[in-house]
């Protein structure tokens, strides 16, 4: 999948297609690299979205800020009180403690280049969400693992009331 060159200390290197994927009917997560393949520099993962399908619902990192880069069509950001409807080419970024989600918005599909910086291991936060969505795991579980993953979740009613429209 990922391999460093030049030994330690060197540039890590994934190529798109070595990515693990995971996948469902509404959503495509390719896990480019984790904070050990960088150094705990960061964490890089795609995500493409179908037409209207929920991304990340409302939550917060305290340690990490997160970037959205949008590779292609249109995605609903929750940063903040704020949503905001981002474009082929944009970038938005949430610092530390700030309140975000995401989505694909009704009538079009999405796709974002998320870095997490300084990197935590998530690999197996998302490898998790897929056993929840397959079933094997209850939503509550995630609570359980919150701090581990520096992914705190939140309610948001701005999100609910931009998500109903």
């Amino acid at each position: 999948m990922s391999w460093i060159l030049s030994g330690p200390g060197g540039a890590a290197v994934v190529r798109g297609l070595d990515a693990e994927t995971l996948a469902n009917e509404s959503i495509q997560l390719s896990l480019l690299a984790d904070s050990s393949d960088t150094h705990g520099a960061l964490s890089s993962l795609r995500v493409g979205m179908r037409d209207g399908a929920d991304g990340a619902r409302p939550h917060r990192h305290d340690n990490s800020s997160e970037m959205f880069y949008v590779l292609g069509g249109e995605v609903q950001l929750l940063a903040g009180e704020e949503t905001l409807l981002a474009a082929d080419g944009d970038l938005v970024v949430v610092p530390p403690g700030l309140p975000h989600a995401f989505a694909a918005p009704p009538g079009s599909d999405g796709e974002l280049l998320i870095v997490i910086t300084p990197g935590v291991e998530r690999f197996e936060y998302f490898r998790h969400l897929g056993r929840i969505a397959a079933g094997a795991e209850s939503p509550e579980s995630l609570l359980a693992v919150q701090e581990r993953y520096d992914t705190y979740f939140l309610d948001s009613a701005a999100w609910q009331t931009a998500r109903k429209q």
